[in-house]
């Protein structure tokens, strides 16, 4: 375990202490004095709560559900299907049989408990699924087909048993059937699992969303237990014991949350050193191959010293630019005066031999934003090499700049041209493409036999 990792477990581990610690503290007075364990006939309350509860476990399914798409964990799958269970649960034999001020029936309560067994266990086993899918949208059908039939089954048991069920009197009196006390035991059990579950997981990988996970399920564990001791099953009264489930949801939505946001960093972060070795690989890697080269020459004697040292040192010259350039990759800073440089040097070294001229034309007080200004070097770049060597062009003009409130660039020369539909497919064709695509801009290309080529980059507003 590194030390920071281990710094931070040992944080989260005390604080986790003083939570279980002060909810045990209360706990503790809620067993000793039963005058405390109080319920409150609030019907209205007890609908915005179980709308809280649904709506929160909801939410946690879909970002669930987005992480499983993205990576294909099946700790996010049995999440989303745990949460999913819950959520649907409770809108189904919660929210939806009190709609009408009707009072919560017996099939409704006993499917509602059901359910809740089948959620928890979905998300009590999560912590402990280490391995990925191979596919992402087939799983994840497969598992709310799972949700739905077994909820379906649940409420078809309990409608089936009828009369046969425990009644469950509307009170706290501590009269409730052997079986209910048995199930909202069986709850705090699995909250229980899940919370030690999601501890461990977190001090083997320090996970940020594990944390919050453990976090949660000890909020949901002391919830079922004040349940333990106030059974009541009820959509007229509220205990200590709802107010707990949903801090618990709370937090949990909290954690999904941040889980979310981390991994869009992360693949920004991935996404933007992909491009940075593009960069690298691209431009910086092609001169200093030239420079090897050239200073192999000299070190077997070439036949005209003076000229390729002059080559060596213009080599050398780009190889520094591409690497002020490469930086840029990294940089926020805008402004344009780098790109028109690195642009106009890479014109000079392309144009050193006489075999292409190339006129370039950069309008006074366009701005480029550093993202687009490595794009479009490279497109132009791209453009001006094909120009050179496959076209067997003379002449070719560049243009940057401003027209109508829209900024553009041109690559237009007078080569062999080719047919737009033979060369599409072609690689530079789509790397260019590519990067226009990257930077928001639109791509378009015009050529023929003949007639030279012509390509157009319109950037973003």
């Amino acid at each position: 375990m590194r030390r920071e990792h281990k710094d931070d477990y040992q944080a989260w581990l005390w604080g986790e202490v003083l939570l279980i610690g002060l909810l045990g503290a209360s706990l503790a007075l809620f067993v000793a004095y039963p005058s405390l364990r109080n319920t409150y006939s609030l019907p209205h309350v007890r609908l915005v709560l179980d709308t809280a509860v649904m709506l929160a476990a909801g939410i946690v399914a879909v970002l669930a559900g987005i992480r499983f798409s993205v990576d294909g964990r099946r700790l996010d799958l049995l999440l989303c299907g745990g949460f999913t269970a819950t959520a649907a649960t409770t809108l189904a034999f919660a929210i939806a049989p009190v709609l009408g001020n009707e009072p919560l029936h017996r099939t409704e309560a006993w499917a509602g408990i059901g359910g809740k067994l089948f959620a928890m266990t979905l998300i009590a086993a999560a912590p402990f699924s280490k391995r990925r899918t191979s596919g992402r949208g087939r799983p994840l059908g497969e598992m709310l087909v799972a949700v739905a039939i077994v909820l379906t089954l649940s409420w078809s048991v309990a409608h089936q048993a009828g009369t046969s069920l425990p009644p469950l009197t509307d009170n706290s009196a501590g009269d409730q059937p052997f079986l209910l006390m048995g199930s909202l035991a069986a709850l705090a059990l699995l909250s229980l699992i899940a919370m030690v579950g999601f501890g461990l997981r977190f001090r083997a990988r320090g996970n940020d969303l594990d944390r919050w996970l453990c976090l949660g399920a000890t909020l949901a564990l002391f919830a079922e237990l004040h349940y333990v001791f106030t059974p009541l099953l009820s959509s007229r009264f509220v205990s200590q014991g709802d107010f707990l489930r949903v801090l618990s949801y709370s937090v949990l939505l909290v954690g999904v949350w941040r889980a979310i946001r981390y991994a869009e960093f992360g693949r920004a972060v991935a996404e933007e050193r992909a491009r940075v070795a593009r960069e690298i690989h691209d431009g910086l890697a092609q001169y200093l191959f030239a420079v090897s080269t050239h200073a192999s020459m000299l070190e077997s004697g070439a036949t005209d010293p003076a000229k390729t040292l002059a080559q060596l040192k213009d080599a050398a010259a780009a190889a520094q630019q591409e690497a002020r350039f490469a930086v840029l990759a990294l940089s926020s800073a805008g402004g344009s005066a780098p790109f028109d440089s690195a642009l106009r040097r890479y014109v000079d070294f392309l144009t050193a031999d006489g075999l292409l001229e190339v006129d370039l034309e950069i309008q006074n007080g366009i701005r480029l934003a550093p993202d687009e200004q490595i794009e479009v070097f490279r497109i132009v770049q791209e453009g001006l090499a094909n120009a050179r060597k496959h076209a067997g062009a003379g002449r070719a003009v560049v243009e940057i700049a401003e027209r109508a409130g829209e900024r553009f660039v041109t690559v237009v020369d007078d080569g062999s041209g080719f047919d737009e539909e033979e060369i599409a497919a072609g690689q530079g064709l789509k790397n260019m493409r590519a990067r226009a695509a990257s930077i928001g801009g639109g791509f378009r290309l015009v050529s023929a036999p003949g007639r030279g080529t012509a390509l157009e980059v319109v950037l973003r507003a």
